[in-house]
């Protein structure tokens, strides 16, 4: 079909608009790119598309492909899933792996075509045997899901091995998933910890956060606080809560970094704004004792009150204790039973003990 050229010049873009003004695809598809990339002339996606339509219609698949992005994405053109699903089976059926990539996630999620995970397997597969990342890491998980295909952990692993050595940070960061619980292959925690290892150091804040984990745990490496620390504050910079909640740890424990409990609340404060349930308990009992931070039972009770109410038991109970005792809220013994009556059903021994003091003093 003529080999692709760098568009970096602007006698390259004249060179182009010459042959495609003559009707040579791969000239076509070259000019397009170029008002794509703004490369020797203005960026303009329409004159890219016009471009790309009168290569693709000559059969030129990379010119199919980047036209079923345009109309997916709606550059130049707009937005339009069935138009894009169209232009992509025509360069999937002339084996373009990308196209073959991207109508899989037409069928996968249903634009512009009827949604069939068996379709989305189908075409994943073709892209994914020829070698394409992302193919293998879709196909592994509609075998680890079940979408499509039977479910097959076995499968998923060796799809997600394929894409995980091509260097996809979330893929490894999946692998790692499956070592570490055992899905696919034997448990394995050096192997997690390979993985992992190699999804952090791309910057892929979940697996940072698990190796810390593994870490301060000693799971597949040599306990470690001052790694664990390390990855935890790489994850926790990136705002990801339960590494942020790890750090307020390491920090309140003096765990691989030292002992400090206003960096402690800091990194409590900023998991529990996002909902981290731990994180608010924690802020809670620093507030309700007072010794890490000055004392102040309204505090208390609002972040007892946020983890309490994503079902954290110790919180239930504590909040209340608030009730109970008017600590931050006034005193309500209605809502003191309320709140004991949650942890009781949980099993929390103190809140079933003191659930059973409120209907003893109604009587």
């Amino acid at each position: 079909m003529g080999k692709t050229l760098d568009p970096t010049h602007t006698s390259d873009y004249d060179k182009y608009k010459q042959a495609a003004e003559q009707g040579y695809a791969v000239a076509q598809f070259n000019l397009g790119l170029c008002y794509y990339d703004g490369h020797g002339i203005e960026q303009d996606y329409s004159e890219a598309v016009k471009w790309f339509t009168k290569a693709a219609e000559q059969g030129y698949a990379e010119a199919q492909r980047s036209l079923g992005n345009c109309y997916y994405d709606g550059e130049g053109v707009e937005k339009d899933y069935s138009k894009a699903a169209k232009w992509y089976r025509n360069a999937a059926e002339q084996g373009d792996a990308v196209a073959q990539f991207y109508l899989g996630l037409c069928y996968y999620n249903g634009a512009g075509v009827k949604k069939d995970y068996s379709e989305a397997v189908k075409w994943f597969r073709e892209a994914a045997e020829q070698g394409y990342a992302k193919a293998q890491s879709n196909l592994g998980s509609c075998y680890y899901n079940g979408h499509g295909v039977r479910q097959d952990y076995s499968e998923a692993v060796k799809w997600f091995t394929k894409a995980a050595e091509q260097g996809h940070a979330d893929v490894q960061y999946t692998l790692g998933l499956c070592y570490e619980n055992g899905y696919g292959v034997e448990k394995d925690y050096s192997e997690a910890v390979k993985w992992y290892t190699k999804a952090a150091e791309q910057g892929y804040a979940v697996a940072q956060c698990n190796l810390g984990v593994f870490y301060c745990k000693g799971q597949g490496v040599e306990k470690d606080y001052s790694e664990a620390a390390k990855w935890f504050m790489k994850a926790a910079e990136q705002g990801h809560a339960n590494a942020q909640y790890n750090l307020g740890n390491c920090y309140m424990y003096g765990h691989g970094v030292e002992q400090d409990y206003s960096e402690a609340v800091r990194w409590f404060t900023k998991a529990a704004e996002q909902g981290n349930t731990d994180a608010q308990y924690n802020l809670g009992v620093c507030y309700y004792d007072g010794e890490v931070v000055e004392q102040n039972y309204s505090e208390a009770a609002k972040w007892y009150r946020k983890a309490a109410e994503q079902g954290d038991t110790s919180a239930q109970f504590y909040l209340g204790l608030c009730y109970d005792n008017g600590e931050g809220v006034e005193k309500d013994c209605s809502e003191a039973a309320k709140w004991y009556r949650k942890a009781a059903e949980q099993g929390h021994a103190s809140a079933q003990y003191n659930l059973a003091r409120c209907y003893d003093n109604d009587k």
